[in-house]
């Protein structure tokens, strides 16, 4: 989904609550429950889905590209310990040539298989499918009106069991997703195309905790040791029906600062090209784990247990 500028105010407003909200929960200790392969932890990610399935809400990630503004928010329930699902809705704001146009984007539904768990080798690797329900949106902010399919394969690799040897290698880890977006119809109802195309996304992480915890721990101040500086890329390819469309993706380095209950990531949004932006842009999430903020009630699977 694309990105635009909203008011200065509103902006304002967005970023004094996400500061706030690091304010009070400053204090609070290390990730527990929510994407672990033995003792790694796999964050939640702006750009990119992470492959673990959990409990847990992103509310707001604030978004801005060029003369385009995104909130947007996602709600993920575990049905099992392995298998669950998510919604995602946002609302753009467009202020492209003094005109103002607003209104929300497509719904999507994603439903989610963590199917394999190695701890020893810190691997997750997961399948799902997401649906994007056309229509539900405003064309008037870009919202297709077509329903399309995108079945994907989901992978998070820590690198600590690496020698000793190269132990500073060893914070390292990498997830990424690819998959194949398919709407029902190959033209909207105006006649434009609908591309299939191939949609993925990939990290490069380094986890402060992960060398604090697990390796040597260099005395740094505690806010620092929870922090995960990463790089995401994100790309959309169309190769079916794309009507001259060309690829577009953005390159996406950051760092998230990761709590017990809760996580607070920004990022640069970089351009790939031509057709994917003009400018720099940026991106900004609050991310709860509710798996952790609500153990005994709403985190827990409905079925399987409490973990």
């Amino acid at each position: 989904m694309s990105i635009k500028y909203a008011d200065k105010r509103a902006v304002c407003r967005y970023a004094t609550v996400l500061v706030s909200t690091l304010t009070a929960v400053a204090v609070a200790g290390p990730a527990m429950a929510h994407g672990f392969a033995g003792t790694r932890f796999f964050p939640a990610t702006i750009a990119t889905d992470d492959p673990a399935v959990a409990d847990e809400l992103s509310l707001p990630t604030l978004s801005h590209l060029d003369s385009e503004t995104e909130v947007s928010g996602e709600y993920s329930k575990r049905i099992t310990r392995t298998f669950g699902f998510s919604v995602e809705g946002a609302w753009t704001h467009d202020r492209d040539g003094g005109v103002s146009t607003d209104g929300f984007q497509n719904v999507e539904a994603t439903v989610k298989w963590q199917f394999l768990t190695n701890a020893a080798h810190e691997t997750i690797l997961a399948a799902g499918v997401s649906t994007e329900f056309g229509g539900s949106g405003a064309e008037r902010v870009g919202a297709e009106d077509t329903t399309a399919f995108t079945p994907t394969f989901y992978f998070g690799k820590g690198f600590g069991d690496l020698p000793e040897s190269v132990s500073w290698a060893r914070p390292f880890a990498v997830t990424g997703l690819l998959g194949y977006s398919m709407p029902v119809r190959a033209h909207s109802k105006d006649g434009d195309p609908n591309p299939n195309a191939l949609v993925g996304g990939l990290t490069l992480q380094y986890s402060l905790p992960y060398l604090t915890s697990q390796i040597h721990d260099e005395g740094w101040p505690r806010w620092i040791n929870q922090m995960t500086p990463l790089v995401e890329i994100a790309f959309e390819d169309p190769i079916r029906h794309s009507g001259g469309e060309r690829t577009t993706g953005t390159v996406n380095p950051g760092v998230l600062w990761t709590g017990r209950h809760m996580q607070i990531g920004a990022e640069a949004i970089i351009p790939m090209n031509g057709d994917s932006g003009g400018s720099i842009g940026w991106a900004i999430q609050a991310h709860f784990f509710l798996d952790d903020l609500f153990s005994h009630s709403i985190g827990r699977p409905i079925f399987g247990g409490r973990s």
